[in-house]
């Protein structure tokens, strides 16, 4: 597995952020929002696995996991850290968060079983942000009329996604993770995933009061399934996972590494 840099972003969060901070847009902003609620748990959660997922292999084995995965700690860490003071902003706004207590709900579950299973909900999310992180870096209209801090925050954010999407994968592997726990967990978080931002997305609208008007499910519509939609032009990526021989690798990160590389000025490395 590649060696991963850790960043820190160089933006300014405590200014306001505008209730419509995405290009006067309500679906869009209440649908990134609504991700950026999930994240902070999430983040942790992930964090969590692929430290228990490390402590499972054999002995002589952890050393080399432990350093391989320091840099998707750090930057999921970084990560959480930064949404959650992005976070704070919504909640200042009247918005709810509704999602993460039912993500920690759906956590326990998972307490006490094989570890294998949270890095396999892992893996499986994983390549749903990095599917939406390759989506936004080749869609950055999407974040058109955005304050330049938060269009740094996401395409960052989407940046980094996609650069570790085969953190958690790989270790899974090492694990000797059979392929149809694989697909079963991916077909889960699948459902779970849709309803969750999906009812996180319409409590957001509803409080912001932009629910039922037109302009707001125009938008919707553009966005989701536009012929350059985020869910049409991710049909195929998404049917990738269920294959046998299938790994991230295989999707192509070169807006990654060129937006990285590209706006070296928005963040500082800080090692892993």
């Amino acid at each position: 597995m590649a060696t991963l840099a850790v960043r820190r972003l160089l933006i300014d969060l405590e200014a306001p952020v505008a209730r419509h901070w995405c290009g006067g847009d309500a679906f869009r902003t209440a649908l990134l929002n609504a991700l950026s609620m999930s994240f902070p748990a999430g983040e942790q959660f992930f964090i969590d696995a692929v430290r228990a997922g490390v402590q499972a292999l054999p002995a002589d084995r952890q050393e080399r996991w432990r350093e391989a995965i320091k840099g998707f700690i750090g930057q999921e860490a970084a990560h959480r850290r930064i949404h959650a003071r992005f976070n704070e902003h919504l909640a200042r706004q009247g918005l709810v968060d509704q999602w993460t207590p039912r993500m920690l709900e759906q956590q326990k579950l998972l307490a006490g079983t094989d570890p294998r299973h949270a890095i396999a909900v892992t893996a499986a999310t994983e390549h749903f942000t990095a599917m939406m992180g390759e989506w936004l870096l080749a869609h950055p209209e999407a974040l058109a009329g955005a304050e330049p801090r938060l269009q740094t925050l996401w395409l960052w954010h989407s940046a980094e996604e996609t650069e570790h999407k085969a953190a958690a994968f790989d270790l899974y592997r090492a694990l000797d993770g059979n392929h149809a726990w694989r697909v079963r967990w991916f077909r889960r978080i699948t459902t779970s995933f849709l309803v969750d931002v999906a009812r996180q997305t319409l409590a957001n609208l509803r409080r912001d009061g932009t629910l039922w008007r037109f302009g707001t499910w125009r938008s919707a519509a553009r966005l989701l399934f536009g012929r350059q939609g985020l869910v049409r032009q991710n049909i195929g990526a998404w049917r990738d996972y269920l294959r046998e021989d299938f790994h991230p690798a295989q999707h192509d990160s070169d807006l990654s590494a060129r937006w990285l590389a590209a706006h070296r000025d928005q963040y500082l490395p800080v090692g892993a």
